[in-house]
């Protein structure tokens, strides 16, 4: 342990998030961490397609949207890396034959964008009120060229890296609930990443906390 922690820089920018923001969806939220920007929409539970339907739970949909063009592969696997965390985390069970859309918009990318998009998501999942059985948060590792691990990268970290991992983190028990990797790294180097993933996953969920705490004290 005492070779991670002098290896381990466990900083994250500074964190902002509003809920409720958009008056069409049934919940919303933006999320910052530093200069990335997200900005999440949740619709439903609404009618689905026959096609889509799925007779015990709901069918949940998640769409990125890239700052400028048309989302391209890498929007597709980030989906899935959402769409994985938001399904283990949402009671979908207690609305089957119905349809959950989230829809993410990137609003500037400055690094951590996978982990931006699900600490967004998970704010418009509770802000659209939908029975969850755990919230989750995502947190970005970078190992870089002296084998440092840097927490929340920036981009031109990301650049510089060898290799780049992000982690959904659960806050019952702090389990891995989805994990993207890239690069080239050691088992040892990856579950130290784990580790320091979990232990920032305590701040940002503080920081879910105060932030629920701060809008409701205002509403009462």
């Amino acid at each position: 342990m005492e070779e991670m922690e002098e290896g381990v820089c466990a900083v994250l920018r500074e964190y902002g998030s509003e809920q409720n923001l958009l008056s069409k969806p049934d919940g919303s939220a933006t999320f910052l961490q530093g200069d990335t920007s997200v900005l999440a929409g949740v619709y439903g539970p609404a009618e689905v397609k026959v096609s889509k339907e799925i007779y015990d739970r709901a069918t949940l949909e998640v769409v990125i949207q890239p700052k400028v063009g048309m989302p391209s592969v890498r929007e597709r696997a980030r989906e899935q890396c959402v769409r994985e965390t938001c399904e283990a985390a949402l009671l979908s069970t207690l609305h089957p034959r119905s349809s959950l859309t989230l829809i993410l918009q990137v609003v500037h990318d400055d690094g951590s964008l996978l982990s931006c998009c699900l600490n967004a998501a998970c704010m418009a999942l509770m802000d659209a009120g939908l029975p969850m059985g755990r919230l989750f948060c995502g947190v970005t590792c970078a190992i870089d060229a002296e084998s440092q691990i840097i927490t929340d990268p920036t981009a031109q970290q990301e650049k510089e890296c060898r290799a780049l991992m992000t982690f959904a983190i659960d806050s019952k028990d702090r389990n891995v609930l989805m994990s993207s990797t890239k690069g080239s790294f050691s088992v040892k180097e990856l579950q130290q990443c784990i580790a320091v993933s979990q232990k920032a996953s305590e701040k940002i969920f503080q920081f879910y906390r105060d932030s629920v705490k701060r809008r409701y004290s205002k509403i009462l």
